[in-house]
């Protein structure tokens, strides 16, 4: 029996060495990822022709490239999309920047819902904050999932990226989220592509105009976001208290 005991022991230390050092290794990968796509967004904030330039210089694999830079922003969550939605339709126009924009989006969003839902809290730990993973635990709980992902995705303001992995730890189904987040998004993406279209014809007074909107919907949408984490917290904390009296 004690051995039978001591063998358990050690297959759970094994495991958690394991599960430690997968941890500290998608770290590092995230990290390196994380430094090359922030020097190549900073290349575009700097000069956009640069980052055009960068990615004709892949030829027919530049599409891909892009595709992979729009799905590695969202699961790396630090990293702004909006950049990269503008960076699209300064790459390659408003139908096309659009359609690869969208698709590295949906890889990314994908990636990020399959990784929350089989890891759970432990991927969440490495990119978002206790309180910011505490705010949206209603989402387990809500009986209008559907319409809330719905409404949060087509706001702008909203921290999606956080709420792109908390979905996987809620009772959403996968194809139902991807389905619901596309639509959703569609409208920011497309407003963004058209701003980078903007830049590259020159057109400076429609790019400063649309992405003047959008920070400032951004803004909007941020506040009425924290209006509704703050409302369900105090919800919460009304509830602890009339349970403890």
């Amino acid at each position: 029996m004690a051995k039978d005991n001591k063998c358990i022991a050690a297959t759970v230390r094994r495991r958690k060495i394991i599960a430690i050092a997968s941890l500290v290794f998608f770290a590092l990968i995230i990290a390196t990822i994380t430094i090359f796509v922030a020097q190549k967004l900073d290349d575009l904030s700097k000069d956009p022709l640069v980052f055009k330039n960068w990615i004709q210089s892949f030829g027919f694999w530049g599409k891909f490239v892009f595709v992979g830079l729009a799905s590695v922003q969202v699961i790396l969550a630090a990293i702004p999309g909006g950049p990269v939605q503008i960076a699209a339709g300064y790459a390659f126009g408003v139908l096309e920047g659009t359609i690869l924009c969208a698709i590295g989006i949906q890889i990314g969003s994908a990636v990020a819902f399959l990784l929350a839902r089989y890891l759970g809290t432990r991927v969440l730990d490495l990119f978002f904050s206790h309180k910011d993973i505490e705010d949206v635990r209603f989402f387990q709980k809500i009986k209008h999932l559907d319409l809330l992902t719905f409404i949060c995705f087509l706001i702008p303001g909203a921290p999606k990226d956080l709420l792109t992995y908390f979905c996987g730890m809620t009772k959403l189904s996968f194809w139902k989220f991807i389905l619901i987040t596309f639509v959703a998004r569609l409208p920011s993406i497309i407003i963004s592509v058209v701003s980078g279209n903007a830049l590259l014809e020159q057109e400076y007074t429609i790019a400063i105009i649309i992405i003047a909107a959008l920070a400032v919907c951004s803004a909007i949408g941020f506040l009425v976001y924290k209006k509704v984490i703050s409302r369900d917290n105090s919800k919460k904390s009304s509830l602890s208290r009339n349970l403890s009296l």
